[in-house]
């Protein structure tokens, strides 16, 4: 019997990559990126995975051209509006992870239009890492606790790594089991830093655009080969 995680968390890479490939825009690539999302939601619920975590826009991507901020923004806006339905007619919940505050009414009132229509289903758990940066949620976390502290609510005993990480974002969801990254790239680059300690990772070569159920089948072959020891030994040793 194949062992799958219970959380899968992956870090979509190389949309621009694969429209210069093919002497194509990069808005291209990015629309291309969205067809994969859908993807590898539908494998993810077809294999049993409980939860989904996608690195949909990092807090560093504003840094990008504005057109391709704003091509970015409204593929966003596209796939809620577009898939917002069928994802909960399949009982998946949406969650968000990232900084909120400094987002536009509309972002923010859709991130929150998703979370609020799924909330209460529980086949399957879609997280979307949207403005999210692990360094920040990490700032954010502290930043909650030390207004806690100053108020008198919480004692320096009680600041343990449970506390801490019952105020990051991702508070109630369990930590990622696998780690996928396409592309090739060899890094986190700023993913879920806190949620990782114990994570195995699958560095794919397929640019996301060509991420298919025969690519996530295979990164989940390549996680059922490892022996997890977290800090203990090894299942051979042990028995």
């Amino acid at each position: 019997m194949v062992r799958h995680p219970r959380h899968v968390a992956i870090i979509m890479d190389g949309n621009g990559r694969w429209a210069r490939a093919r002497g194509l825009p990069r808005s291209m690539g990015h629309r291309r990126g969205v067809e994969a999302v859908r993807s590898a939601v539908r494998a993810a619920g077809e294999l049993g995975i409980q939860y989904l975590t996608l690195f949909a826009f990092s807090s560093e991507n504003w840094r990008r051209p504005k057109d391709e901020v704003d091509e970015l923004l409204g593929l966003l806006k596209h796939f809620i509006r577009r898939d917002l339905a069928d994802l909960h007619k399949e009982g998946v919940r949406v969650r968000v992870i990232g900084a909120r505050d400094d987002l536009t009414p509309d972002i923010r009132g859709l991130l929150e239009e998703a979370e609020n229509l799924t909330r209460d289903n529980d086949r399957q758990t879609l997280v979307i890492a949207f403005n999210y940066g692990a360094r920040d949620e990490v700032a954010r976390a502290v930043r909650r606790i030390a207004e806690k502290f100053a108020a008198g609510e919480v004692t320096l005993d009680a600041l343990t790594a449970d506390y801490l990480g019952e105020h990051m974002d991702t508070a109630g969801i369990p930590d990622p089991d696998l780690i996928i990254r396409t592309s090739g790239e060899l890094r986190l680059s700023n993913f879920l830093l806190w949620q990782a300690a114990y994570s195995e990772f699958v560095f794919l070569p397929c640019l996301w655009p060509d991420f298919d159920r025969q690519a996530f089948e295979g990164a989940l072959a390549e996680y059922a080969s490892r022996d997890r020891r977290f800090g203990g030994l090894s299942r051979e040793i042990a028995s």
